[in-house]
């Protein structure tokens, strides 16, 4: 019935949203760098491991506080701006992925939501998931990295504006100052409602998350 309904709502969103897809990529060495630095000292300190899906949530929240238009929805001939970042997440389960939400998600660091991922990890495999928690949401973030996924165009999960591709951080020759080096890479897509969201504002909201990500301490002073 799950499986049935998240069909419905995809095919739904196919078939309402004029919807585009912009890409980008990111060098991902200084985040990874970041990670291996502190991931240790994070896991015992918080006790919850550091990923890469708390770091692009976060840096996607601050996108969407500064860009409300990407955290808006249509209902009827009206634009509807929400002051508060829930974020659907995809995560695994035994009859596919599903979405839970992150409430308020522009109060919350890194360890909040690491934590809240888990947790609905844990829910998902065990198949105790409740409508409740899938309900809502106002921007997606979708890994698809996990599997292998060098590149996709995801779909908007509707009645959302856009959803966040990630895929597989893949070794790739990267210009750097003028040379060419090997460098950890991540394809990166957006795809957005045009009903709602300009060419300009998801080129502009895709690209401030590579520079957050590429720059992990632009983050900590909200840049």
């Amino acid at each position: 019935r799950m499986r049935k309904r998240i069909a419905e709502r995809l095919k739904d969103s196919q078939n309402t949203a004029a919807m585009l897809t912009t890409y980008n990529e990111i060098d991902m060495t200084n985040i990874i760098t970041a990670r291996n630095l502190y991931k240790d000292e994070f896991l015992k300190k918080k006790g919850i491991k550091l990923g890469f899906m708390s770091m692009f949530v976060g840096a996607a929240a601050q996108g969407l506080v500064e860009q409300p238009i990407v955290n808006a929805v249509i209902d009827g001939d009206d634009i509807v701006y929400r002051d508060y970042v829930d974020v659907s997440v995809a995560v695994s389960s035994p009859t596919g992925l599903v979405v839970p939400v992150l409430r308020d998600v522009q109060n919350m660091g890194f360890a909040d939501i690491e934590g809240a991922i888990a947790a609905y990890g844990e829910k998902a495999m065990s198949g105790s998931l409740a409508i409740e928690d899938m309900a809502g949401g106002t921007f997606t973030v979708s890994n698809g990295g996990v599997f292998g996924s060098m590149m996709s165009t995801p779909i908007i999960n509707q009645p959302q504006a856009a959803i966040l591709g990630m895929h597989a951080t893949m070794m790739r020759p990267h210009v750097v100052n003028g040379e060419v080096k090997i460098r950890p890479i991540m394809y990166v897509a957006l795809s957005y409602d045009h009903r709602i969201i300009d060419g300009r504002e998801a080129v502009t909201f895709l690209k401030n998350i590579k520079l957050r990500v590429e720059d992990p301490v632009r983050m900590l002073f909200g840049l």
